[in-house]
């Protein structure tokens, strides 16, 4: 938020107070730090050399795809600058589907690396499952299968902390992956449904009910998840998310 567009092209806020800092989104993406400083990060949006910046993020040690939506994975260029500051190829986990879809669009990326130096993103692929625990930089993740419309992601569990973003369904193997976790940010692109490819805040609050995790984060909103009405709307326990917001677990 905003969209391209608005009355005089500066952006279109749908109901959103442009006034409020809050409603200011970019593209959905977390990163996942251990207690040794390591980290993963989840997806390459487009916007995610400012989202760098912005939060002070020098580096990182893999990065893990949900799936190939180009708002997910169109800054993977910006790799190349960690490229730099780890001295190595990053590696990234996705599906197979996945991996070849980014291998198609950033073939470049995945050649071999010519030492020294980097003047392109160099990276190594790792094919990973929905279902598997997975072990990368320290992190141990957990991987379970999403429904996101005409396609899948993959959601993540690292401990008590569970990340869906672009979900409009989960199976019951999700669910069971799921169990017991604490803290969830989950996609809520709207506030009534139905979409075709996100959940909307109904099917998030039964989705609740079902797991009764401690707390809720809204993420991957749309142009009617204004800041001051989902304060003022959503259920203790329910929060929206924020560009910057830094979350601790064990």
């Amino acid at each position: 938020m905003p969209m391209i567009g608005g009355p005089d092209g500066r952006g279109d806020w749908g109901v959103c107070d442009p006034a409020e800092s809050r409603n200011c989104r970019t593209r959905a993406s977390v990163l996942l730090r251990g207690d040794d400083g390591r980290a993963v990060l989840i997806d390459t949006g487009p916007d995610l050399r400012a989202q760098l910046l912005a939060q002070g993020i020098e580096r990182f040690d893999a990065v893990l795809y949900t799936h190939a939506h180009a708002d997910h994975i169109a800054g993977l260029d910006e790799v190349r600058a960690i490229n730099r500051a780890i001295d190595r190829p990053l590696p990234v986990l996705a599906t197979p589907p996945v991996l070849e879809e980014l291998e198609t669009r950033f073939s470049y990326a995945f050649r071999p690396w010519s030492p020294p130096g980097f003047y392109r993103p160099v990276v190594v692929p790792r094919a990973v499952h929905a279902g598997e625990t997975v072990d990368v930089a320290g992190l141990r993740l957990t991987l379970f299968e999403q429904i996101h419309g005409r396609t899948l992601s993959l959601g993540v569990r690292c401990g008590p902390l569970a990340y869906s973003t672009d979900v409009v369904d989960l199976p019951d193997e999700a669910f069971a992956a799921l169990a017991g976790v604490e803290t969830w940010l989950v996609d809520c692109f709207q506030r009534s449904g139905p979409h075709n490819a996100h959940a909307w805040l109904d099917r998030v609050l039964a989705w609740r009910a079902r797991l009764a995790p401690r707390r809720v984060i809204l993420t991957h909103m749309g142009a009617d998840m204004d800041w001051a009405w989902m304060r003022d709307a959503l259920p203790e326990g329910v929060e929206p998310a924020f560009d910057g917001m830094r979350i601790a677990f064990r």
